[in-house]
């Protein structure tokens, strides 16, 4: 690998995060660039921590697998059974399968299609209030539906919310409590959590939105001030890569759920599929390449497993869109 390239990518381009690239057991990169905290001078560092938006989104899918080996229900069950919610319009033959593709067809509560300023929503609803899964509902269980179950794949925010709920409804704890005992603890994530956003951890990078001529604001009034099964956890490089170890070596479901977990099961662009909750890269004549990432005002996040040489990359950024650039920078010049 091309270290001396990498880094100096990352100065030039006044990269601002944390980057681990391992082979196997073996660490080929690890580097943090960049502030943590602008207004008291911290600098990241390769174990601060990130928020990651929607990459979380493999620890609900995660945590509903775990739930179905229990038997608990299954990916055919309809949400009307699993989760009664009497007050919706969501059409009655949705399946868990389809809410963790993005085909189930329900409204998003940020539909990227329509939306593209995450401000916004919290206009009227402040996002201070927003700190579990139930609290979501109301931006969109009484709107209609945007398609018909199962017809296309629309990348669903709320879809994601209402497996939130039914792990709660399945579990009797919080979808975060669940999340950092069952998948966390258990794949030695130690410095992972769902913090509050008004009473981060010593060690956590605030996440900052350019507004051009060198000028910042923080993300503290742009999110939610908890993370939850759509998005908003904390992490590290390092816990990354110990979540991916762990699911590879089926300490966190068996195989069977695993590769259930990793089927391409619906196409959202050419050559992009979508599995449970991580993102499927299939070029012709190559192996799969599994991805997640996630983007929020402030936060940027993209992890690469190419299982044919057993690498893992890894960017968090505490800056918008910057961990994007730079994973297409090291896989298509470094690598």
């Amino acid at each position: 690998m091309k270290k001396h390239d990498l880094h100096t990518h990352c100065i030039n381009t006044d990269f601002q995060g944390s980057i681990l690239v391992t082979n196997g057991s073996q660490i080929e990169f690890k580097q943090a660039y960049g502030l943590a905290d602008r207004v008291h001078n911290i600098s990241n560092f390769t174990h601060t921590r990130f928020g990651i938006a929607s990459g979380c989104k493999l620890f609900t899918a995660i945590a509903i697998l775990q739930l179905i080996e229990k038997g608990c229900f299954s990916l055919d069950s309809r949400l009307r059974d699993v989760l009664p919610l009497n007050h919706s319009h969501f059409h009655e033959s949705i399946t868990v399968h389809q809410l963790l593709t993005h085909t189930s067809g329900i409204p998003d509560y940020f539909d990227e299609e329509e939306m593209d300023d995450f401000e916004d929503l919290w206009k009227e609803r402040p996002s201070y209030r927003m700190e579990s899964p139930a609290d979501f509902l109301p931006l969109f269980e009484q709107e209609p539906m945007k398609s018909t179950p199962g017809e296309r794949f629309s990348y669903n925010n709320s879809g994601y919310v209402l497996l939130g709920l039914i792990i709660e409804a399945h579990t009797g704890i919080t979808f975060t409590e669940y999340v950092e005992t069952h998948i966390f603890e258990s794949a030695g994530m130690e410095k992972s959590g769902y913090f509050r956003m008004d009473q981060l951890p010593d060690g956590t990078a605030t996440g900052y939105i350019g507004l051009g001529d060198g000028l910042y604001k923080s993300n503290i009034y742009s999110l939610p001030v908890k993370g939850g099964p759509d998005g908003g956890a904390y992490t590290t490089t390092e816990d990354v890569h110990a979540l991916l170890d762990s699911l590879w070596k089926h300490r966190l479901l068996t195989k069977e759920s695993t590769d259930l977990l990793l089927k391409p099961h619906v196409e959202s662009s050419t050559g992009t599929f979508y599995g449970y909750g991580v993102w499927v890269i299939k070029d012709e004549g190559k192996a799969p390449v599994y991805s997640l990432m996630g983007l929020d005002p402030g936060v940027s996040f993209r992890t690469v497993f190419i299982p044919e040489d057993e690498r893992m990359i890894t960017v968090l950024s505490n800056c918008d869109d910057q961990a994007f650039s730079l994973m297409t920078f090291i896989r298509s010049t470094v690598l």
